[in-house]
């Protein structure tokens, strides 16, 4: 009863924040300048902290927890492997705060990093569209409700195969070890994408669903007495689908520092909410992030080989130290870019 509530009332956050969101700050269409996208991401970033601080103080109430045997019983439930021998209660409360609180911002991060990547791909999406600036934030507004809907289903799906297949977890470990090598050997590959011969694109023509003129930021038009998807429907579609590939290895990431579906898809949330504003700060200046793909396998890889020795050898990494390995390896990649970047401006 008590998870329902902890949702119910989530839900009702997210639904409050995408409503000023859209329908009382970004009303209206316009270009997203550098210093509106600050704000919102430090807004956001902020929310997610504040979130933090609620874990890291009242974590219990996520679960209902009141008492000695409702933490035992959730403690082995989500395998946190927590330790209450000789603790009081509220001894064993506080350490299941601050590991919950871990896990959360743990999980946050590797989900702030490697939506990092989603920038690279949804900047080249608008940009073979040649879509208009202006209407940039809609899709991506829209992308993310439907990014939330299907992680949604995607987290508490895999959470309850994990605690029934515990041996899930080395199939995901291996899965993001083989993304890790691939990202590595694939990272200075030049991606394109071809409009005309794009499935998707492809697939609409072909049944006569879509017309080839944009109609303002509507995703549909009536034509002939006949509805028909815009050509920003169909960015729509491409942003919502890459996202899903994307959601196949962040989510299964996450996983690696907690295996409650709550606190992996809370951090989900937060870090997906502040992705629009980062596209729009970042877009300009992303390309000098050279070592960012690089940071990115690195990241990809200490998971997947974390995964896999915590089932097969059952060495438990803390999940503390883990959360200064994420931090260490994206400050490490993106520090390290500019720096290059600025002895090469200063060369040339």
């Amino acid at each position: 009863m008590a998870e329902s509530i902890t949702l119910i009332i989530f839900f009702a956050f997210i639904i409050l924040m995408l409503f000023l969101d859209l329908g009382v700050f970004h009303k209206k269409d316009h270009e997203i300048q550098f210093k509106e996208a600050l704000i919102w991401t430090i807004v956001w970033i902020s929310l997610a902290l504040l979130f933090y601080v609620f874990i890291y103080f009242r974590g219990e109430l996520i679960h209902g927890i009141e008492d000695m045997e409702t933490l035992l019983s959730i403690n082995k439930k989500h395998h946190h492997r927590l330790n209450f021998d000789g603790m009081s209660f509220q001894e064993a409360i506080q350490l299941y705060r601050k590991t919950l609180s871990n896990e959360y911002l743990s999980g946050y991060l590797i989900e702030k990093a490697l939506s990092l990547d989603n920038i690279f791909v949804f900047i080249l999406i608008f940009t073979s569209f040649n879509v208009n600036r202006a209407y940039l934030h809609r899709i991506l507004f829209y992308g993310i409700i439907g990014a939330l809907v299907f992680r949604f289903i995607f987290i508490f799906a895999a959470a309850a195969l994990i605690e029934r297949f515990e041996f899930i977890l080395v199939i995901f470990g291996a899965f993001l070890l083989f993304t890790a090598i691939k990202m590595f050997i694939d990272r200075n590959k030049e991606e394109k994408i071809d409009i005309e011969n794009h499935k998707l694109v492809r697939f609409f023509a072909k049944r006569g669903w879509s017309t080839t003129t944009v109609h303002g930021h509507d995703f549909f038009v009536k034509e002939n007495g006949k509805w028909l998807a815009t050509p920003l429907f169909i960015v729509l579609l491409i942003v919502e689908l890459s996202d899903i590939v994307f959601a196949v290895d962040s989510i299964p990431a996450i996983f690696s520092v907690t295996n409650d579906p709550y606190i992996v898809f809370m951090s989900n949330v937060f870090a997906i909410l502040g992705l629009r504003s980062l596209f729009f700060m970042l877009e300009s200046i992303i390309d000098k992030f050279r070592y960012l793909k690089i940071g990115l396998s690195v990241l990809l890889g200490y998971i997947g080989i974390k995964m896999i020795l915590v089932f097969v050898f059952e060495l438990h990494i803390p999940t503390s130290f883990s959360l200064l390995m994420i931090v260490f390896i994206l400050t490490a990649s993106i520090l390290g870019s500019l720096i290059v970047d600025t002895i090469i401006k200063r060369r040339g």
